[in-house]
């Protein structure tokens, strides 16, 4: 990637201001930065500062991945659908999957990822002396995201490294989920990010268990629990907390009918005559899983998690149920419901009921709610599961001590898949003694994209980006303040040779512009040091010096700047 380039002949097309929809502080610059611009809504263009900047995450990842072995393929972008149908994902990944027919009527998607593709690669191995085996790729992901927002960090085309490893062994799969973990803090620690591994829900990829690397940033989608104290750390949608222990006075022998007139949520109920503080509710949310109606019971203080209940339940499609459909399983309206006496429904419910007695719920009836209800007495429960979202200041699981909330973008996701994939596609090699046996298999992945907008979240100030050595689309600007000035452009020529001979990339600013527009746009475009070359330093025979990170502005001989530089460079590398 080494290179020169004169900005007066390059393609940086800056903007004064940030397009009206960019909320994300990446978003912002990067557009403004000239790094990229919509195509249209989920799709970017990368011009050539982010395509520079998009190569160089992924020559890093790339060399991570290499060092434990990964073997580098390209697969097609678009998939036959009968791959999918084979793994039983078609129908699974639902909307989220861009499909499509050629001229023949065969049914095609652009791919999501690549389980399938690999698997049916790895068909071809026959024994177990050619595992273990770990592939990967760069190649274009498609998603429907139904809210494409924030520029790079959620889209519906990307690049994306997907690795995939193959063993005979469950103890061979651990030693491959351990490299990939270790391959990822590295390739985070080389982009500057501070990323947390955090226990994860495995969502429709299934598994055993995965782990997500998560960058704190406002910017985030993702909401992760992190102890203040011992370090325990979980995306919500897998995490659990201490829940103090409730001794419930003893209750009637049977549900007693309570009624309450236009009384219809958690809050009215406790403020009523007879009424129950909400830790003494029972919460009834009526779900539709896959056609299903089903009821999932909390405590009333508490939110359901979706991402808990689908990962317990499987189901493919879930949602609440239309007040409609309420009534017509139920025979009342939200607020009057509860599960007491429900046998032609399944009920799933929370822990945190398990035990509890004289409870507070709806009687399936409007204007009416039952006391005195004992969980294990009154309600036929289907299924236990933790299905409540922890907040924040609740006791930590391991050691008691408080949660908090983190707001995080998700930079990279492995997950241990063992047998599922292996065995749908019909992958199976011989053992030592001969026997057939199916691998298990782990799947690894870093949006490429998304990378670079954690590194723009996590790396700019209030006049620009601010980018790493690592991933600098170039690594030094040299400005020239007055190119009509042979002697600064005799300098510059020279400075931009030697840099360039040493491996270093340069960018040399020779627009006709005024200093301060000069100024402003490599502050915008963060390129990590600054020098500038003026008749008023070079009639002293010096270059001024300036850190992106700092601002501090420093005077050196030009003939000591190569080694001020490289030292620069050695440092932050």
């Amino acid at each position: 990637m080494l290179g020169v380039m004169r900005w007066s002949s390059a393609f940086i097309p800056t903007l004064r201001d940030a397009p009206a929809d960019a909320e994300a502080a990446s978003h912002k610059l990067l557009v403004r930065g000239g790094f990229i611009r919509q195509l249209h809504s989920g799709h970017y263009s990368l011009l050539p500062l982010g395509l520079r900047v998009h190569d160089k995450v992924a020559q890093i990842v790339r060399e991570e991945m290499d060092a434990i072995g990964g073997q580098e393929f390209l697969l097609p972008a678009m998939h036959p659908a009968s791959l999918w149908k084979q793994s039983g994902r078609w129908d699974l990944m639902g909307e989220e999957m861009f499909r499509l027919q050629d001229r023949s009527g065969v049914e095609l998607a652009l791919g999501m990822t690549h389980e399938e593709i690999f698997s049916s690669i790895a068909t071809v191995l026959n024994s177990y002396k050619e595992l273990p085996q770990i592939w990967y790729q760069i190649q274009t992901k498609f998603r429907d995201e139904p809210r494409p927002k924030s520029g790079l960090l959620r889209v519906r085309e990307f690049a994306m490294k997907d690795s995939y490893s193959f063993d005979l062994e469950d103890v061979g799969l651990d030693r491959a989920f351990q490299a990939h973990h270790d391959a990822y803090v590295k390739i985070f620690k080389r982009l500057s990010l501070n990323a947390m591994p955090v226990q994860a829900s495995s969502g429709s990829m299934g598994g055993s268990a995965s782990i997500e690397f998560m960058v704190p940033s406002p910017a985030g989608e993702d909401d992760v629990l992190r102890c203040v104290s011992c370090g325990y750390k979980a995306n919500v949608e897998r995490g659990t907390s201490e829940l103090a222990v409730i001794v419930d006075e003893t209750g009637p022998e049977e549900p007693e009918r309570i009624a309450t007139p236009g009384v219809r949520t958690i809050a009215a109920l406790e403020e009523i005559d007879g009424g129950a503080v909400a830790e003494n509710q029972i919460k009834t949310m009526v779900m539709v899983m896959d056609d299903e109606v089903t009821l999932a019971l909390l405590r009333g203080d508490h939110q359901l998690n979706l991402q808990k209940l689908q990962d317990y339940s499987g189901a493919v499609d879930i949602r609440p149920a239309e007040p409609a459909e309420v009534v017509t399983k139920l025979g009342a309206s939200p607020g009057s419901l509860g599960a007491v006496g429900v046998k032609s429904l399944k009920v799933i419910a929370d822990f945190a009921l398990d035990g509890r007695t004289n409870m507070m719920t709806g009687a399936n009836e409007d204007d009416w709610h039952l006391g005195g209800v004992s969980v294990h007495r009154d309600i036929q429960v289907d299924g236990w599961a933790d299905l409540r979202e922890v907040q924040a200041g609740e006791p930590c699981v391991e050691c008691g001590e408080t949660l908090e909330i983190v707001r995080c973008i998700e930079a990279g996701h492995i997950f241990k898949l063992g047998r599922k994939y292996a065995d749908a596609m019909g992958i199976s090699v011989l053992d030592a003694e001969g026997r057939s046996q199916v691998p298990t298999m782990g799947s690894y992945g870093i949006g490429i994209g998304r990378a670079v907008a954690a590194v723009a979240e996590n790396h700019h100030d209030d006049a620009g980006l601010i980018w790493p050595v690592s991933v600098a689309p170039y690594q030094i600007l040299v400005t020239v303040l007055d190119i009509d000035d042979e002697a600064c452009m005799d300098v510059a020529s020279q400075l931009e040779v030697s840099l360039r001979e040493a491996g270093i990339d340069v960018l040399v600013d020779d627009r006709k512009a005024r200093p301060g527009v000069k100024f402003a746009d490599a502050e915008l475009i963060g390129i990590p040091y600054r020098v500038t070359v003026g008749a008023r330093g070079l009639a002293k025979g010096e270059v001024e010096f300036t850190p992106r990170s700092t601002g501090e502005t420093t005077m050196i001989d030009r003939h000591a700047l190569l080694e001020r530089v490289l030292e620069a460079l050695v440092v932050t590398l």
